[in-house]
């Protein structure tokens, strides 16, 4: 680590914390990339109210995001909103941009809307999005909201960093058939049905009362109605967090960022060629690969 680099840091970090969004947005990229450690070291402790957005494509999610910044806004806290948006295979980078539909945000001080690539991360989370929550923690956002784009099933990954995780549907079967077979309404803490207006809504909240046993509310976020509603369940479900919520918490956000590392460890590719060829078995090699060259039978892998 170089000393102008960690000067550099110190600069960015109290040029973010005058309330500079070109040093945040700085930041936020020096995490996304191989200096994300000599930004964490320069960190205090501190913590912050993360919620988590998913839901299928076309639920609303952006439009709900843009409404619930509004409805915190109005209650004097600082928000930030991270998109974690599907790579893109050419550039890496993301590939819907800074939410247009948030627009209405973007010349507020005290709002960072900000997207992250998912480059390939294993879950619907990018592996940078723990540092950046640490980050914006300490530069005093009051809440983060997590949104992500809701395709396929690894979306559910979300529970590890937010709480609550909040899950859009739409009025109609398809949203709650393919969110239940997704998975996402088990790591639901709450169901939202937004576009409420619409015809079927009050059968699709009694469909889902069948499948959930989490607290099910009803919006129309084009409008903004029913919004108050969802940040005080929101904020009830904090206020009701425990200890071990925490620790179940940062437990399954650990195994998944090393899971990330195992994939790309160096020594993967030859343990792999070694079972292929019959040299070695995969039982072996799984222990050698997490706990190296030296490594001896710790039992059977259950």
């Amino acid at each position: 680590m170089s000393g102008s680099g960690t000067a550099n840091i110190a600069d960015l970090l109290t040029a973010a914390r005058g309330g500079s969004p070109r040093a945040a947005g700085r930041l936020l990229s020096l995490v996304e990339s191989p200096r994300r450690n000599e930004v964490l070291e320069a960190l205090g402790p501190a913590t912050t109210r993360v919620v988590g957005v998913t839901g299928p494509p076309g639920a609303g999610k952006s439009t709900t995001v843009g409404a619930m910044v509004a409805g915190y806004r109005a209650r004097g806290l600082r928000v930030a909103v991270l998109a974690v948006d599907p790579s893109s295979p050419y550039s890496g980078g993301a590939l819907l941009g800074d939410r247009i539909r948030m627009a209405e945000h973007v010349h507020d001080r005290d709002v960072l809307i900000r997207s992250v690539a998912s480059r390939g991360h294993l879950g619907g989370l990018a592996a940078a999005v723990p540092a950046a929550i640490r980050l914006l923690a300490a530069l005093a956002y009051d809440v983060i909201v997590l949104e992500t784009v809701g395709v396929g099933q690894s979306e559910i990954e979300i529970a590890s960093v937010a709480d609550p995780t909040v899950v859009i549907l739409n009025p109609g079967g398809g949203d709650t058939v393919q969110a239940a077979k997704a998975g996402l309404l088990e790591v639901a803490d709450l169901l939202v049905v937004n576009k409420a207006d619409r015809e079927g809504a009050d059968q699709t909240v009694r469909d889902l009362r069948t499948e959930a046993k989490v607290p099910i509310l009803k919006l129309v976020a084009s409008t903004g109605a029913g919004i108050p509603e969802l940040l005080d369940a929101i904020e009830a479900h904090q206020r009701a967090d425990t200890p071990e919520r925490r620790s179940a918490r940062a437990r399954a956000q650990i195994l998944s960022l090393a899971h990330t590392l195992l994939r790309t460890h160096p020594g993967l590719g030859d343990l792999a060629d070694s079972v292929a060829d019959g040299s070695s078995d995969a039982y072996a090699a799984a222990e050698q690969l997490i706990f190296g060259a030296g490594a001896v039978s710790r039992g059977p892998v259950s």
